[in-house]
């Protein structure tokens, strides 16, 4: 980056800090329009140095497609603890069986989001049912998203009207309110409908916070997969399909043992291994 570029961010990001900032909102808008293509231009930005948020959401394959969800929830908690990396959990939506419609956690290691990123995606299960009584082979699927985690707001500011905040109670296990506050958060982004739910820390303000965290790392994975994809000529989806053809990954038990990543094509015919947090094949070539 330019020494004439760096200074212009720091001349901004001064800005952003004094309390007028948003009185002008069209002038603000357009310093941070400014700010993100100035950071744009300086690639990474170092983003990989950064620690990572992760939600995994079940897609097509109902009580299988959960349960697959929370085996790929155990698999990176196994690699975790392999590297000595600490994580918490941030939000869960579970089933009655021990599966995640959806799940949040964080990692809390330098780097992890540089590591792990390349996990984003749709992983793909083929096995037989545990919840089918015929024993036939059936297929999931579960998306992985990892987004970088900004410590500052400011390194990806969303003006406020650009905001819906919704609170409710924070609930525990079965749906039983923990506390009688409405300390749980949801944020939406209005012009891209991304959201994001938060009920992990105490008080509202703290999940209001975490929640703008969470959110600025989805603006920011979709920010850089529109430019990536403007790069290479190619239109992106704001969704993509949790479903056959979209996986990056598959994990076959059955009728033979392998997990192939798609996209390198690496292959391990040891499952188990890759399921108790062997996933250094992947990470290494990704």
């Amino acid at each position: 980056m330019s020494e004439e570029n760096k200074k212009r961010i720091a001349e901004i990001e001064n800005l952003m800090q004094q309390a007028d900032f948003w009185v002008n909102k069209e002038k603000a808008k357009e310093l941070v329009k400014e700010l993100n293509i100035l950071k744009e231009d300086d690639g990474a930005l170092g983003y990989d140095n950064k620690e990572a948020i992760i939600t995994i959401f079940a897609g097509a394959g109902g009580d299988d497609a959960e349960d697959f969800a929370s085996i790929l929830y155990e698999m990176y908690q196994k690699y975790f603890k392999k590297r000595a990396w600490e994580s918490y959990l941030i939000h869960k939506n579970e089933n009655d069986h021990g599966g995640f419609r959806n799940i949040t956690f964080e990692i809390k290691s330098r780097g992890a989001y540089g590591e792990l990123k390349n996990e984003s995606g749709v992983h793909r299960l083929v096995r037989i049912s545990p919840f089918n009584a015929s024993k036939k082979r059936h297929t999931s699927f579960a998306m992985v998203e990892v987004i970088p985690k900004f410590e500052k707001l400011n390194e990806m500011p969303i003006p406020e009207d650009e905001l819906k905040v919704d609170f409710a109670r924070s609930s525990g296990p079965g749906g039983q309110n923990v506390n009688k506050r409405e300390t749980s958060v949801r944020i939406t982004h209005i012009p891209t409908n991304l959201s994001v739910h938060v009920e992990s820390e105490r008080s509202q303000a703290q999940n209001r916070e975490k929640a703008m965290q969470l959110l600025s790392g989805k603006l920011f994975k979709l920010r850089e997969e529109e430019r990536i994809a403007k790069e290479k000529g190619m239109y992106i989806s704001k969704t993509t399909k949790v479903e056959w053809g979209n996986q990056i990954r598959s994990y076959v038990l059955h009728p033979y043992k392998l997990v192939k990543d798609h996209r390198s094509n690496v292959e391990v015919h040891d499952t188990e291994k890759v399921l108790s947090g062997g996933l250094e094949p992947f990470l290494k070539v990704n």
